[in-house]
């Protein structure tokens, strides 16, 4: 299988924002490119960046630095919330689209392009669906069916609009689950049988024959044994090249990006070996979710600039391998921060024993942090017209 031309979708978002890298240099101003944003930065190699949105927060009329922020440094918007099944469907049979809406217009206005979050997961799914499933009013034909009506809905109406859907995530276990061997978990897994990802994307390319279906998942970001039974990358990838021999129309893989400072977690070089064997399937691939979370001890929540630098260091060194990653393979076709500012973080909310913090780009005043300067850098620096061959001087005589 050919890897396709991945960027017709996002071609729009691509030619308006890279467009702000020919503008002449003002008069007697040299060109800066550290002046510029992660978005235009990011176009000049085919690379989109992106950010998650939450939609509260943009309409937050006494916080308008959120919005100038999505609006200025991005030229990709995932839906954080807004596109999944329990915010589109809370009562079964109808759908509140008002959120979801206005995001794609928001990014319409913007010529942000949009990923689509989520079509199928095991979580926040609406209560009727789940307890229907629990009490027998809901049977397993019927779920199938429900989950059938519910892709085909949510990608019909947004056809043409979507660059890359989500369509199936967190579909793998973890080695600490239980049973430690890897296998297909939660709600569809254990209600309808692993062959719902198959369908889940044949029916997502029903839809709309145009939009890149991706699978997504946490800790896949660099391979380990290389066993299935305990390599959640090598499952991930076997996975995806059983369904491609399906001929099932599956055209990239998500790695979320979720790390902690207090992990070893990866070096680039391994990062980058991962991209290429998903890629050599002939599928594309992009991080999605990108956060690197942070220990809030006690001397951290004091200002405790000891405990507190080594931290916006190790983050902004993992944010910048995962950059580094992306832009070394050419299948790496975006790179989404999930929130960019500590203010609108899902990390302290989520991750509370011991609490984390400190997970984005941007602090609580949307100050960038080294994060955002190390990604700028790695953007910038990472080929011509500001990285060029050596020059060797000559032996003076």
């Amino acid at each position: 299988m050919k890897l396709r031309r991945w960027m017709t979708a996002g071609a729009v978002a691509v030619a308006t924002v890279a467009a702000l890298n020919t503008v002449p240099a003002a008069a007697n101003r040299p060109y800066d490119p550290t002046a510029q944003s992660l978005a235009a930065l990011g176009l000049r190699h085919g690379l989109q960046v992106g950010t998650a949105v939450d939609m509260a927060a943009l309409n937050d009329t006494s916080d308008p630095q959120y919005r100038r922020l999505t609006t200025s440094e991005f030229s990709s918007v995932t839906a954080e919330n807004a596109m999944k099944w329990e915010s589109l469907e809370p009562t079964r049979g109808a759908y509140d689209w008002a959120a979801a809406d206005q995001l794609v217009e928001f990014a319409k206005r913007n010529r942000q392009s949009v990923r689509g979050h989520v079509l199928v997961w095991h979580n926040q799914l609406p209560a009727w669906l789940t307890s229907g499933v629990a009490d027998g009013s809901i049977s397993r034909q019927e779920l199938r069916e429900l989950l059938r009506r519910h892709i085909t809905t949510v990608v019909s109406r947004y056809k043409g609009k979507i660059w890359q859907w989500d369509v199936v995530n967190e579909a793998v276990s973890d080695p600490w689950d239980t049973p430690s061997t890897l296998h297909y978990k939660g709600f569809w897994a254990q209600n309808l049988g692993p062959g719902y990802i198959a369908d889940a994307f044949r029916w997502a390319r029903a839809a709309d024959p145009k939009a890149l279906l991706f699978y997504n998942d946490y800790n896949i970001e660099a391979f380990g044994s290389g066993n299935p039974a305990d390599d959640k990358p090598q499952f991930v990838h076997d996975m995806v090249k059983g369904l491609l021999a399906q001929g099932v129309p599956i055209d990239g893989v998500g790695s979320q990006g979720h790390l902690g400072t207090q992990y070893g977690n990866y070096d680039t070089l391994q990062v980058t070996a991962a991209l290429k064997k998903f890629a050599a399937l002939g599928v594309a691939t992009a991080f999605t979710e990108v956060d690197v979370r942070s220990e809030m001890t006690e001397a951290v929540q004091a200002g405790n600039s000891a405990e507190i630098n080594p931290r916006l260091q190790a983050s902004a060194a993992n944010f910048s391998v995962l950059m580094k990653a992306c832009l070394a393979v050419r299948s790496c076709l975006s790179y989404t921060v999930w929130g960019f500012s500590d203010k609108h973080s899902w990390v302290p909310g989520w991750f509370n024993d011991p609490p984390q913090g400190m997970a984005t780009i941007y602090d609580e005043s949307y100050q960038p942090k080294r994060a955002y300067h190390e990604l700028k850098s790695d953007l910038i620096f990472a080929g011509p017209p500001y990285v060029l061959p050596r020059i060797a001087p000559k032996p003076r005589r």
